[in-house]
């Protein structure tokens, strides 16, 4: 399917979504009240009653926003081709702009399948009905990525106490590498409290505020290094122009899933597309293979995103939809 048929495509999967207007009597845990949660693994279950399942013509899939969404149309080309032959479906890539509008896309029928960032999973999964299964890994297995607190060599901050009485950049309040983790961190080891200590400010994405540092915009910012290895193969920054001050520990990196009312034979093609897609040579290997990822990993929400959780208790953020 071409551009030009995107939003008629987008409109058509909005009008054939089919969502429970009051909440159900079920256990649901910290979901919203129009999911439920019988089997107790913290994601919306499937709807029994085949009238609230949904089995559209196009599938919207959205990657996560972290950097220029054009650069991604093309990465994902391949693999986008090989999910139309696996599910018989014409699938359409639906650019955004920021996380609260991918989120809000999926809970109003608008998006089926999509990478949710690491700090996005959470709210996605308890406000949209987002059903995680798969994140990229390496060959061995191995996963993940971390926050780096970044700098220019002309800033005057050789160490994270340096920050003080200045600014520091994060990308969104829903990101996990450039709001949530460094915020409990900052706190927690180096008793650093945004808006008293430092100046907060906001770039909106990864890229944007790695590359705000570059250029001498933003003293410092909180980010994900598997953007800023990205952005360094593709020459967008170099290395004379950032110094790392601080790495953090690894946290899982974008979870693939659908929304939760596909019909149960949709989904299982899509997951079945995840694992059979064979990346050598692939447009998604081009990109994705520069942090050393080759393919999908089956995980579980409930496991993998556990720390996630933690952080944002820590930070005291709730999951209520908005």
């Amino acid at each position: 399917m071409t551009k030009s048929h995107l939003l008629g495509a987008v409109a058509l999967a909005a009008l054939a979504f089919a969502m429970p207007a009051a909440a159900q009597d079920c256990e649901r845990g910290d979901l919203d009240d129009r999911y439920c949660d019988t089997d107790g693994d913290l994601i919306a279950d499937i709807p029994t009653d085949a009238a609230d399942q949904i089995d559209p013509d196009t599938l919207i899939f959205a990657y996560t926003p972290v950097e220029d969404p054009a650069v991604y149309e093309t990465a994902w080309a391949d693999f986008l081709a090989h999910l139309e032959a696996a599910t018989g479906k014409d699938v359409v890539f639906f650019p955004v702009q920021n996380n609260a509008a991918q989120i809000e896309a999926m809970r109003s029928g608008r998006l089926h399948i999509a990478g949710f960032n690491t700090g996005s999973n959470p709210l996605a999964v308890n406000c949209a009905g987002f059903r995680p299964f798969t994140i990229m890994a390496g060959e061995d297995g191995s996963f993940g990525y971390e926050m780096e607190i970044i700098t220019h060599p002309d800033s005057g901050i050789t160490e994270v106490a340096d920050i003080a009485g200045g600014q520091l950049a994060f990308t969104s309040e829903t990101s996990n590498s450039g709001f949530k983790a460094p915020s409990a961190i900052l706190a927690s080891e180096f008793g650093m409290s945004a808006g008293e200590d430092f100046e907060p400010v906001f770039s909106g994405k990864h890229d944007n505020s790695i590359l705000g540092v570059a250029n001498k915009d933003y003293p410092a910012a909180a980010i994900a290094n598997s953007v800023k290895a990205r952005m360094l193969e593709r020459d967008v920054v170099t290395d004379d122009q950032l110094v790392t001050i601080y790495t953090s520990q690894t946290f899982p990196t974008t979870g693939y899933g659908t929304v939760y009312n596909l019909t149960p034979e949709l989904q299982q093609s899509i997951r079945d597309a995840f694992f059979s897609f064979d990346w050598e040579g692939t447009s998604l290997a081009e990109e994705f293979g520069k942090n050393g990822e080759s393919q999908f990993l089956e995980m579980t929400y409930q496991e993998f995103w556990d720390v996630i959780r933690k952080i944002d208790a820590a930070n005291g953020v709730s999951y209520a939809c908005e």
